[in-house]
């Protein structure tokens, strides 16, 4: 498995509408993603800092949505909350379990 863990900071007063579209818009067009698996979102309300680690089947999946703008797009729905540029990584999922 894959994670893209995108790093954004956001403004403070806006990280419950941030959430919310992250909620309401982002995980739907997610779920019809090929090899999609999850997304988590960690916040810091303090700061304004948050995380979304998305979970993929594969490396080459999670590729393939930058490939076809889905991932830029799901990015714009957010731009105005953000206070600064997105970092982008990614990483192969460990089992520890």
């Amino acid at each position: 498995m894959f994670a893209r863990v995108t790093t954004v900071y956001g403004r403070k007063d806006l990280v419950d509408s941030a959430v919310k579209i992250a909620k309401e818009s982002i995980v739907p067009a997610a779920k019809q993603q090929k090899g999609f698996k999850n997304l988590i979102t960690l916040v810091d309300r303090e700061s304004g800092k948050g995380m979304f680690i998305s979970i993929w089947d594969s490396k080459e999946n999670a590729e393939a949505n930058e490939e076809n703008q889905y991932y830029q797009k799901q990015l714009m729905k957010l731009m105005v909350t953000f206070t600064a540029d997105p970092i982008r990584e990614g990483f192969e999922v460990v089992d520890m379990a």
